[in-house]
C-alpha cells in the first residue's frame, strides 16, 4: 500500500483500484481563484496524476484571505496565479504532473485547453466563461462541475453530457451584466469557498473512479451564515429537450456568441469591453453594489467607478471603458470582478 494515500485507499469506495484510476486521470481546472485553489490542492493531495491549472490573473494581497495555495511572496512578486499555484502544488506532491497555463479562456482556445480531460472543474468568476465551458464539454462529452461562491452562499452542479441536464438547461440564459453581486462588491468568506470546492472535488473523485451512481444529481445551494441548505433534484429534470445545446447540438458560445469584445484604445491607456444582446443596465442598483468597493457616481448616460487606480466607465448597454491598463485580460478580469457576468 502506498503510504501517502493509505488513508484514502482504506476508504472502501476508492480502494487500490480507485487510487490507480486517480493516478491515470487528467483534470483541467479553469480559474485558480478561491474555488479553483481549493479544488486544485484537494485533488493534488488525492493523487490525481495530471492537473492542468488555467488562469489569466496574477496574485494580489486580497486573494490571500481565501485562495489557499498562494502566499505573501506570490502577491509581492505579482506572480501569475497558474504559475504560483503549480509551484505550490509541486511542493505538496512531487509525484504528479502539474501544468500551468496563463491565458484568458475564450471560444478560440477552450477546446484545446480541455482536450484529453477526464473532468473539468469550474473555478471561474463569470458566466460568459461558464457557458463557454458548458458548450465545449457538451461537444467533447467531457463531464464538468459548475461552482460559484459569494458572500456566505454558494452553488454547485455536476454536468455529465448525455446523462444529466447542462448549465443552460437550468439557467437558460446568461445573467445580465451588473445584475448580481460579486466577491469584490459583496465580499466572500472562506468557509463557503471550502464547502463548495470540497463538493466539487468529491464529485470529481466519483467521476474519476467511475462511480457515477454516487453523484448528487442536484443543483445545490448553501448559505453558511443563515445555515440554509437547498437541493434541487435534477435526476428527473426534462427541460434538456428544449435546450439548444443539449437537444440540438447548437454550441453558439463556441462560435463567439455572448462574448466580450475587447479593444485597446490607442494612446489612452484604456481597454473597451462590449457585449451584444444586453438590455439597459440599472445604474442605481449597480451603484449600490459597487459602493463598498470604491468611489462611484452615475447619471442618465453612464456610471463611473474608481478602484485600485483604475477608472471604469459603464454605459447603459453594458459597454465599458477601463482606464489604467492596456491589457485586455486585466480589463476582462476587472469587468468580471466588479460589473459581473
Amino acid at each position: 500500500m502506498n503510504d501517502r494515500y493509505s488513508r484514502q485507499i482504506l476508504f472502501a469506495p476508492i480502494g487500490e483500484q480507485g487510487q490507480a484510476r486517480l493516478a491515470e486521470s487528467r483534470v483541467v481546472i479553469i480559474g485558480c481563484g478561491a474555488l479553483g485553489a481549493v479544488s486544485a490542492e484537494t485533488l493534488a493531495r488525492a493523487g490525481v496524476g495530471h492537473l492542468v491549472i488555467v488562469d489569466r490573473d496574477f496574485v494580489e494581497e486580497s486573494n490571500l484571505q481565501r485562495q489557499i495555495i498562494f502566499e505573501e511572496s506570490d502577491a509581492l512578486n505579482r506572480l501569475p496565479k497558474a504559475v504560483a499555484g503549480a509551484a505550490r502544488l509541486a511542493r505538496v506532491n512531487s509525484d504528479i504532473q502539474i501544468e500551468p497555463i496563463v491565458t484568458d479562456v475564450n471560444f478560440e482556445n477552450v477546446e484545446e485547453i480541455i482536450a484529453g480531460a477526464n473532468v473539468v472543474i469550474d473555478g471561474t468568476d463569470n458566466f460568459e466563461t461558464r457557458f463557454l465551458i458548458n458548450d465545449a464539454c457538451l461537444k467533447t462529452k467531457t463531464p464538468w462541475i459548475y461552482g460559484a461562491a459569494v458572500g456566505s452562499y454558494g452553488l454547485t452542479m455536476t454536468i455529465v453530457p448525455g446523462s444529466s441536464p447542462c448549465l443552460r438547461c437550468v439557467l437558460e440564459a446568461m445573467p445580465e451584466p451588473g445584475s448580481g453581486p460579486t466577491c469584490d462588491t459583496a465580499g466572500v468568506i472562506m468557509p463557503i469557498v471550502t464547502t463548495i470546492a470540497s463538493i466539487q472535488a468529491a464529485e470529481a473523485m466519483k467521476l474519476l473512479t467511475g462511480q457515477t451512481d454516487e453523484l448528487h444529481r442536484s443543483l445545490i445551494r448553501i448559505d453558511l451564515w443563515d445555515f440554509e441548505f437547498n437541493r434541487l433534484d435534477l435526476s428527473s429534470f426534462n427541460d434538456e429537450d428544449r435546450c439548444p445545446a443539449c437537444s440540438k447540438g447548437e454550441f453558439e458560445f463556441l462560435r463567439g456568441a455572448g462574448r466580450q469584445v475587447t479593444t485597446t484604445l490607442c494612446g489612452r491607456n484604456a481597454v473597451q469591453i462590449a457585449r451584444t444582446g444586453v438590455g439597459a443596465l440599472n445604474f442605481a442598483a449597480l451603484a449600490e453594489r459597487l459602493k463598498p468597493a470604491g468611489e462611484v457616481a452615475f447619471n442618465d448616460f453612464l456610471l463611473r467607478f474608481r478602484v485600485d487606480g483604475y477608472d471604469i466607465t459603464v454605459f447603459r448597454d453594458a459597454r465599458s471603458i477601463i482606464r489604467g491598463t492596456t491589457d485586455p485580460a486585466v480589463a476582462r478580469g476587472l469587468y468580471a470582478r466588479y460589473i459581473g457576468a
